[in-house]
């Protein structure tokens, strides 16, 4: 069975990541969505709401699984099975990134595979940092996340 983790922070979820996940799960036999939870980071939403939206968006979608964790993203990767990465990338620095974290991993795990698909350039803008923003100063995000979530934020 090919598992794959597509781990975010998800803080909001946006149509962007919604796209990635989309497109991935034709590849995969199953796709659990893994809300990592960073003590270091003020989050925005608390995890059960973030847990919950993503619950709702994929719910009728047998091989999507949601959970949350904590520590490292390659340990929640060996707990859950996946051998497959899946990331999203929407620029030359997202790239840089993300090659460096799949190569650590590589050495962490050597089995997995991180498998990056690039965003439409139409979403290239989108994340969820500048929708936090939006959303705390209050503006309208409705072009920006799934209408699933707009009733949760």
């Amino acid at each position: 069975m090919k598992i794959a983790l597509f781990p975010g922070s998800f803080d909001p979820i946006t149509i962007a990541h919604v796209d990635i996940l989309t497109r991935s799960l034709p590849l995969f036999d199953k796709i659990v969505v893994g809300i990592g939870l960073n003590s270091s980071k003020q989050n925005f939403l608390s995890a059960e709401k973030r847990e919950e939206i993503v619950k709702s968006i994929f719910s009728g979608n047998a091989n999507v699984e949601v959970q949350t964790y904590q520590g490292l993203t390659i340990d929640f990767a060996k707990k859950i099975g996946a051998n497959y990465m899946v990331r999203g990338i929407r620029s030359a620095a997202d790239f840089e990134y993300e090659r460096a974290i799949a190569q650590i991993n590589k050495s962490m795990m050597p089995e997995a595979e991180t498998i990056i698909l690039l965003s439409r350039p139409e979403y290239s803008a989108i994340s969820s940092t500048i929708v936090r923003d939006i959303l705390r100063n209050n503006g309208d995000v409705s072009q920006f996340v799934p209408q699933q979530a707009l009733k949760f934020l």
